[in-house]
């Protein structure tokens, strides 16, 4: 095996993948377009993990077919999570606000704008 992905399908991903960059401090390696300029797919790399970024369309998703896609950080990089959080927030169903939980002494759990399922700890 050569590598894995996450992949997500989102609607307007011509604007959520530079939101997933500002989000995670990244710049996009590799994409296709649309005409439209939307996403056929965007990969950006986040800490050595590939986030595949493509526009949804109404075949592509499948009812009770939901991930969480889980980042684990060092306490060292918890700057790093805190400005994910600040970001990723904006405009999501916070599920779980950062702050202390039973395994950790700091995580969150959201659900994004664009509907990608997250959860982050150290």
């Amino acid at each position: 095996m050569v590598r894995s992905l996450m992949q997500v399908y989102v609607k307007n991903s011509k604007e959520a993948v530079p939101f997933y960059e500002k989000a995670f401090g990244v710049k996009c390696e590799n994409a296709y377009q649309n005409e439209d300029g939307s996403y056929i797919h965007a990969e950006l790399n986040l800490f050595g993990q590939f986030l595949a970024v493509s526009e949804t369309s109404d075949h592509d998703s499948a009812a009770g077919n939901t991930m969480q896609f889980c980042l684990h950080f060092h306490e060292s990089e918890k700057e790093i999570m805190e400005n994910i959080y600040k970001v990723l927030s904006d405009g999501a169903k916070i599920n779980f606000p950062l702050g202390p939980c039973f395994f950790s002494p700091s995580m969150f759990g959201l659900i994004d704008k664009y509907g990608v399922n997250w959860c982050m700890f150290y």
